[in-house]
């Protein structure tokens, strides 16, 4: 069976290799750039970190979008391999002759199967390693390896995309027996679960963290943590987002009238002085967020959703391709 595999595969592996040696040449000749660029730009600010965030940009044009690399070749991986994989068997009928050899279903899938798993997670990794040196000045810069968008591009995450998409396409076209509408459900199931766990699921592997301070002071948590919400907190537990934009409304009267821009505002008033105002009413800044120390944790967290996910959508596929008739 390995024999076989490897036979049926050798040119879509080989065009996989071509294609990643190409995106790995433009990554680091692009990322030897950037690290250039940084390493001057931190010799020119001399740790001055007013200027090392006022400098030029380290990455501009279609460079930019490299990172999502990370995130379409999984996806990529699942629709052209995973798909097919039972679906174009039982379409072409060439499943007549594979299935009734000495070589069972169970053992033909396994075979197929475990082959391609291993081999989407590792594109994946190559992919995700790559990424991740190439985002590291970008990410000393901005403090940004934990926000969304970064997070899913880097680190070992993108592994667990690509084993995912790959069951899903695969227990997808053994279910549909078709590649085309098993080709919708990895593309819907991928992006869909995708945003359900990093928009609802993800700020939670761990209880957040929320430090108050001083309303006339501000507050940054320490490396690249992730800030999931800040703003100000009345004492009657009131809450306005920074930025301020609903901050009016909830101010007591006499504060009010020291909010510049507004009809009672008082001459010579000064966001300065709304802030003490605040502050001598109880009001209190606050910041919730996952601290930096939690990003491998989450990587890890995150990584073994999708692994469970794929292996539980590989068990399914096993067990519908013995229920089934050939």
């Amino acid at each position: 069976m390995t024999w076989l595999v490897w036979r049926q595969y050798r040119a879509q592996a080989a065009i996989a290799f071509a294609l990643l040696a190409a995106v790995t040449a433009v990554i680091i000749a692009d990322g030897i750039q950037i690290a250039s660029h940084w390493h001057s730009t931190i010799a020119a600010c001399a740790g001055n970190s007013t200027c090392l965030q006022q400098a030029s940009p380290l990455v501009n044009g279609v460079v930019s979008d490299l990172p999502y690399l990370s995130m379409i070749v999984p996806v990529v991986l699942g629709l052209l391999w995973g798909a097919p994989l039972v679906a174009h068997e039982l379409e072409a009928r060439t499943s007549d002759f594979a299935w009734t050899q000495s070589v069972t279903r169970t053992r033909w899938l396994a075979a197929k199967a475990g082959a391609l798993l291993l081999a989407a997670a590792a594109c994946g990794g190559a992919v995700a390693a790559l990424v991740t040196w190439w985002s590291g000045p970008i990410n000393a810069k901005f403090a940004s390896a934990f926000t969304p968008g970064q997070f899913d591009t880097q680190g070992i995450v993108p592994i667990g995309y690509a084993v995912f998409a790959m069951a899903l396409g695969i227990a997808a076209g053994t279910a549909a027996r078709r590649t085309l509408p098993a080709i919708a459900v990895v593309l819907g199931g991928f992006i869909g679960l995708r945003l359900v766990i990093s928009d609802f699921l993800r700020p939670h592997y761990l209880a957040a963290i929320t430090t108050y301070y001083p309303v006339t002071g501000s507050f940054t948590p320490p490396g690249q943590a992730w800030i999931l919400a800040q703003g100000g907190l009345s004492p009657t537990g009131r809450v306005v987002a920074a930025g301020w934009g609903d901050l009016y409304p909830a101010l007591p009267a006499v504060c009010q009238s020291l909010l510049p821009g507004t009809p009672t505002s008082k001459s010579g008033s000064s966001v300065s002085a709304v802030f003490s105002c605040m502050q001598a009413h109880g009001w209190r800044g606050f910041a919730t967020y996952q601290p930096a120390s939690r990003y491998w944790p989450f990587q890890g967290i995150e990584t073994g959703i999708y692994l469970l996910l794929a292996a539980a959508l590989i068990a399914a596929a096993f067990v519908i391709l013995r229920r089934r008739d050939a």
